[in-house]
């Protein structure tokens, strides 16, 4: 059965996308069947594969209210091993659409049940709001991974994404866990990203990876081209920390790393 991962943070700008879609493909690449959910109505997941999102007419939004199944909603195989629910703007709607509604906030768990079957790992893109579109991810998710940019705001933000998760847990999914805190926009040059990691480290009782992802100028141009970073440039700083992480990930599925 697949494992389910929220990436998740309300801060937007850091690295939450970028980290949705290459940690999809670099697990794509280790031969693991992996779907991707774009729960995000910037659609920025989808247009960094390389789909037109506003071309679309069966996205999650559709998939949400009910007119279609999940199924008929997937992009099958746009790369090897790796399949995706898109989105687009349209979804920004369905927070008001769905008032009222009974059990919203399970309908992506209640979907993704027909499928999970068929997958090693299921990565789910959130919005960067703690909105029903979060909650919805979070209630189908197993665990939570949060990308930090290593800035001066890093742990700005934290503690209500961390209670939130905590909510979740309590009312909505008992058996959601935290994945764990990726350092994404590492820039060694500078004093800041140390003191920011080691800050986070030392402040937050949570599993951090080792593998922390560097600004990357070839990962900043990759989105544009529509391709994940292995397949624009396999050999880029960007491209290796994504294997790394991709690795860390699964071997996180059979031992608890600290």
């Amino acid at each position: 059965m697949g494992r389910i991962i929220a990436v998740a943070n309300q801060k937007g700008g850091v690295g939450k996308t970028t980290t949705a879609i290459n940690l999809s493909a670099a697990l794509a690449e280790l031969e693991q069947k992996v779907l991707v959910i774009d729960i995000d109505p910037q659609g920025n997941t989808t247009s960094g594969f390389g789909l037109d999102k506003n071309q679309l007419e069966k996205t999650v939004y559709e998939m949400m209210l009910g007119e279609y199944q999940i199924e008929e909603c997937i992009e099958k195989e746009i790369l090897e091993n790796l399949s995706i629910l898109p989105s687009n703007v349209e979804l920004a709607a369905a927070e008001i659409e769905l008032i009222g509604i009974e059990e919203k906030e399970y309908i992506l768990k209640k979907e993704v049940a027909r499928v999970r079957e068929e997958y090693d790992f299921v990565i789910i893109d959130c919005p960067p709001s703690l909105n029903m579109l979060t909650v919805n991810a979070m209630t189908t998710a197993d665990t939570v991974l949060v990308p930090i940019q290593c800035e001066y705001y890093a742990l700005e933000g934290l503690s209500q994404l961390l209670h939130t998760i905590d909510l979740v847990k309590e009312r909505l999914n008992p058996e959601l866990e935290m994945e764990g805190v990726v350092f994404t926009m590492y820039d060694a040059r500078t004093n800041l990203s140390l003191q920011v990691v080691e800050n986070v480290k030392n402040n937050l009782n949570q599993t951090i990876y080792k593998t922390i992802i560097p600004r990357n100028v070839r990962l900043a141009e990759a989105p544009s081209h529509g391709m994940p970073i292995n397949k624009y440039d396999s050999k880029s700083a960007g491209a290796e920390s994504y294997q790394l992480l991709a690795e860390e990930v699964i071997h996180r599925g059979k031992v608890t790393i600290q």
